[in-house]
């Protein structure tokens, strides 16, 4: 059975816990808080470490200790917890925390599914001593635990840390490419970089900045370090903002999002910053980054590129750069299998099926069947939406109707925030779109495969409708042959990748419902 017991954190204290049955030669976790300030570590001897904390400044001013034991514990276990406390009270928010973020590393051990039950026992035992004020699921949902910078890290994310760290220390200024499919971590690894090169006393005076292009991610994330000790919005911001000071290190988050002079909304903006650069007219994003830094962090895949204005994969290719790969799945339960299944389906090859009891994945002959489940695992999990291929036209955004979009006699509107659509009141009844959904998490996605997308039998191929496709910036431009039709299945691999439980799918074009049908049989 897992218990919390508190003691007063003076040399009073260290007395008691000396005498407690796990004070000495067990692995525990604690906890040290004075009501703002909190700290939490794991320790095989609390007596002494607490003895040792005392020592500390920071530590010292702290005035209760609660020391979390089992009699089933062992190191991994108590490593684990401490490593998962950190995360869920960083995204409470009821505490300031003084840990910082290095050596979090995610690993297996024995029986660790049965540990990580007892959390949940322990998370009501903090609630009772008024420690914590949210819930686990909400916290499990929330922004700031999804992108703490906090988490726990797989391996290739901390060689590849610990690499980057390394190279910036030893003032090794260059040019990084950290590639990544779909839910390898990107995101998360961009915020923890952040986070600990600013805690580290050879790093914290460096100017630095992540760069995110995607404005609806931007203010998410923006929101994020607002929440992390030694950081805030001032970290977080668009390409244009480059120019504002000269930064050592920038490291871009969806870098293959950064534009370049095509098909823009703004040009005579666009165009101001090249110019108080000193670049030509027809430099790009990523030119502006190599220019306004020392040292470049690019976070790419350049699958997620999804518009001719995205700054081309040879632009990436031929920077002299050193290049590290994420490989470990960390979005989709159904892990890398499922990745590979969902490219397979998009090539009409017969794919290899995912644990389908990790992962829930299904095809729907009836769209309002599929959106009524959404809507009630959304009931169950929160965080459940319906996304679609941009095959509709956006009438309600000009005000010219009261839909946008109507399969089988059903009518449904897009998006009416582009804004963190996926936490606004109203999106469990919206469509939302490639633009609103890219970068997010979601538990369970129901994605419309818009009629733009359909399968001739008799070559056996994909065809695309540019016609049914209505994102004009998204088509404008283009010269090369297949490159709208790599466009529109990046955009559905992006979409059918998001869901962590599971993703359902509706087909509009009969002929590849029944193609996808069969290759899943």
């Amino acid at each position: 059975m897992t218990t919390i017991q508190t003691f007063p954190f003076d040399k009073y204290g260290f007395d008691e816990i000396k005498k407690y049955h796990f004070g000495t030669n067990w692995p525990v976790v604690y906890i040290q808080e004075d009501g703002k300030e909190m700290y939490i570590g794991q320790t095989t001897s609390a007596y002494s470490r607490s003895r040792q904390h005392y020592e500390n400044p920071n530590r010292s001013k702290l005035r209760n200790i609660h020391i979390i034991s089992d009699e089933e514990f062992n190191m991994s276990a108590a490593y684990d917890f401490e490593s998962l406390l950190i995360q869920y009270f960083s995204a409470d928010g009821k505490f300031k925390l003084q840990n910082g973020n290095g050596g979090l590393i995610k690993h297996n051990y024995y029986e660790k599914e049965k540990y990580l039950a007892k959390l949940e026992t322990v998370w009501l035992q903090l609630k009772d001593k008024n420690l914590v004020t949210s819930t686990l699921k909400d916290i499990e949902n929330s922004d700031i635990f999804k992108y703490s910078p906090y988490k726990a890290l797989t391996e290739d994310q901390l060689l590849i840390a610990s690499e980057l760290e390394k190279s910036i220390k030893n003032s090794e200024f260059s040019t990084h490419i950290v590639n990544g499919e779909p839910g390898t971590g990107k995101t998360v690894l961009a915020l923890y970089l952040l986070k600990h090169l600013k805690d580290q006393v050879a790093t914290k005076d460096l100017k630095m900045a992540i760069v995110v292009p995607m404005t609806g991610l931007r203010k998410t994330l923006s929101k994020v370090v607002q929440r992390i000790p030694g950081l805030g919005k001032e970290f977080i911001i668009g390409p244009s903002d480059v120019t504002k000071k000269n930064y050592d290190i920038l490291i871009v988050d969806e870098a293959h999002r950064l534009s370049r002079r095509v098909n823009l909304a703004n040009y005579p903006i666009y165009d101001a910053v090249n110019s108080e650069l000193n670049l030509p007219k027809e430099a790009t994003q990523l030119d502006w980054i190599l220019k306004s830094s020392k040292s470049q962090i690019l976070f790419y895949d350049k699958g997620q590129s999804i518009r001719p204005n995205d700054v081309r994969a040879h632009n990436f290719g031929q920077l002299k750069s050193l290049r590290y790969q994420l490989y470990s799945q960390l979005r989709v339960n159904g892990g890398m299998d499922y990745i590979k299944f969902i490219d397979d389906l998009l090539a009409l090859k017969k794919p290899n099926l995912f644990q389908k009891q990790k992962y829930d994945f299904k095809l729907y002959d009836n769209l309002s069947n599929m959106i009524s489940d959404v809507k009630k695992l959304n009931e169950e999990f929160s965080l459940s939406r319906v996304v679609a291929g941009y095959a509709w036209p956006w009438r309600t955004k000009k005000g010219k109707g009261d839909y946008d979009i109507e399969i089988d006699g059903l009518k449904l509107i897009w998006n009416s925030t582009t804004s963190d659509w996926v936490n606004s009141k109203n999106s469990i009844n919206e469509i939302g779109c490639i633009h609103t959904i890219q970068g997010y998490d979601l538990n369970y996605v129901g994605v419309i495969i818009g009629p733009e997308l359909s399968y001739d039998p008799t070559t056996n191929q994909l065809q695309i409708n540019e016609k049914k496709y209505e994102d004009f910036n998204g088509k404008r431009s283009i010269t090369e042959p297949n490159e709208l039709k790599q466009y529109i299945l990046n955009i559905y691999k992006t979409l059918l990748t998001r869901g962590v439980r599971g993703t359902y799918v509706y087909i509009v074009d009969d002929k590849l419902r029944e193609k996808f049908k069969n290759l899943t049989a």
